[in-house]
């Protein structure tokens, strides 16, 4: 029996390379693409699918968004293997939960795992309901949770590699044409976070401080403050650059408080 499936993710190249992949199992035929949350649910209706493919980091109504959407409606739900670049709460809440799930870059290895994890769920008529419902009630305990710890690693993307740096090993991140790069002190990459604020509230705002809307730096990397011209400052860090972030005007008075300055 094919297996009809749809894939929801915000973009076209996850999308399309996810697509690829699938054309190597027979039993999954792919039905329709989708890239928010508004058109899963209207695909979802549309089609009856019996396997989605969702990813779980989607501007407006997210993935999680869209399990709960599910949850309330009671109706035949598809089976879920979620998508995500990292999540460090998440992903012991999709293991435990029997929802299955693939990091990004995709791998198609893995792929084949969940796809038989999808095929047995279905043969043993699982519900899929009670599984959605456990993920949703854990997640948002843990998204709780989440927002009064601080995560020991981060995850960043270096090149084909996805490397966990410590976050006291941090020196500063940056953020240009939409993407944020992590500098450490024996790696660096570019984050899974989409902004700065995002990065801050998952790092001790105790340690890190944002001296300009650019820029994130762990207070305990700064080799040396420079006095800049009217009466601003540069701040050197201690990697191998020793790389100059600019502290904006509205941030000297608390350079100033930070340091005794």
């Amino acid at each position: 029996m094919p297996i009809n499936t749809i894939i929801i993710d915000d973009e076209r190249p996850a999308r399309d390379e996810l697509a690829f992949l699938l054309k190597a199992f027979p039993e999954i035929n792919l039905v329709a693409h989708g890239k928010n949350g508004i058109e899963a649910l209207s695909l979802i209706k549309e089609h009856e699918p019996d396997l989605m493919f969702l990813d779980v980091e989607m501007p407006g109504l997210d993935g999680l968004g869209v399990a709960k959407k599910l949850v309330e409606r009671g109706s035949r739900l598809p089976q879920v293997v979620f998508a995500t670049a990292y999540d460090h709460y998440a992903v012991k809440a999709f293991e435990v939960n029997a929802v299955d799930y693939i990091l990004k870059p995709f791998d198609k290895s893995r792929i084949a795992k969940a796809v038989q994890r999808v095929k047995r769920m279905m043969d043993e008529r699982v519900s899929q309901v009670e599984r959605l419902e456990s993920l949703v009630g854990q997640l948002g305990a843990g998204a709780h949770h989440a927002q009064h710890t601080h995560p020991a690693k981060l995850l960043v993307k270096s090149q084909s590699r996805m490397l966990l740096i410590d976050a006291e090993d941090v020196i500063y991140a940056s953020i240009q044409d939409g993407a944020i790069t992590v500098y450490a002190r024996t790696a660096e990459g570019v984050s899974n976070y989409r902004t700065v604020e995002e990065l801050m509230e998952a790092l001790d705002p105790g340690v890190f401080w944002r001296p300009h809307r650019s820029y994130l730096v762990n207070i305990n990397h700064i080799k040396e403050v420079v006095p800049w011209f009217k009466s601003s400052y540069m701040l050197k860090m201690n990697d191998k650059r020793a790389s100059e972030i600019p502290v904006s005007r509205a941030q000297t008075k608390r350079l100033r408080e930070l340091l005794k300055l």
